[in-house]
């Protein structure tokens, strides 16, 4: 396990549902933006099943995680957002998919893109990774590597594009862990703005984020840490 040090000129963060990014990596994406750093973000689906009510109708839950998704990503000092509107649930690594991100890629030139790990899928006895979250990732590394950097892949969505480095959250074969102490109420507030997603008071869940983060900086002796699975592309 090693300290990323990292500040790359701009990066693309790729992400299933409205709330994965500020959990997955809220607080690197905000300690990007706060140094200057265009950080853009991608949500693939909308978030209209995101509940455990039967009362409660899809367009009600889809327009309520928008708002909120535009409201983490200002938290977070993200320069764009754009969703894709996916029904939740249909995320499949399809073509269609992977020649919307070539594109997006091509179109921010990000030197660093962010994402799910998809070879994670069983979390202990009690978690099975969402499909979207790893069909998100399967997709996105098809997207970048080799896609979006080979002109004879997609040619009508723009120039090739390079992304230097991919940095994989939610893995079970971490590398790296960024320094997120100065930013790890950031990724809190971030995490609040998603109201319709969290059980129990914003104080529990702000100690359940901190606990977390506390165990991932640990193994490189800061404070508060994300840790991810980092690819650094040959090319």
């Amino acid at each position: 396990m090693r300290a990323l040090r990292l500040r790359p000129s701009s990066a693309l963060a790729i992400y299933a549902h409205p709330d994965d990014a500020d959990v997955a990596a809220g607080g690197l994406m905000a300690q990007w933006a706060s140094e200057g750093i265009d950080v853009h973000l991608i949500v693939i689906c909308d978030g209209a099943k995101g509940s455990h009510s039967p009362h409660l109708e899809a367009s009600v839950i889809r327009e309520t995680r928008k708002e909120e998704l535009e409201s983490a990503a200002h938290v977070l000092g993200a320069r764009t957002v754009t969703s894709l509107d996916w029904p939740d649930g249909t995320v499949t690594n399809s073509l269609e998919l992977r020649e919307r991100l070539v594109g997006l890629v091509r179109s921010f030139k990000p030197e660093v893109v962010l994402g799910p790990d998809p070879t994670a899928t069983f979390f202990g006895e009690v978690y099975v990774n969402h499909r979207d979250h790893r069909e998100t990732g399967w997709a996105l590394l098809d997207a970048v590597a080799p896609a979006a950097a080979m002109p004879l892949y997609f040619p009508d969505q723009g120039p090739p594009h390079q992304v230097s480095v991919l940095l994989l959250s939610g893995t079970h074969e971490p590398d790296v862990v960024a320094d997120v102490s100065k930013t790890i109420d950031t990724k809190v507030k971030a995490i609040l703005a998603h109201a319709s997603q969290l059980a129990g008071d914003a104080e529990a869940i702000r100690d359940v984020v901190y606990e977390r983060a506390e165990q991932a900086g640990r193994p490189v002796g800061v404070a508060f840490g994300e840790s991810f699975r980092c690819v650094e592309l040959a090319f």
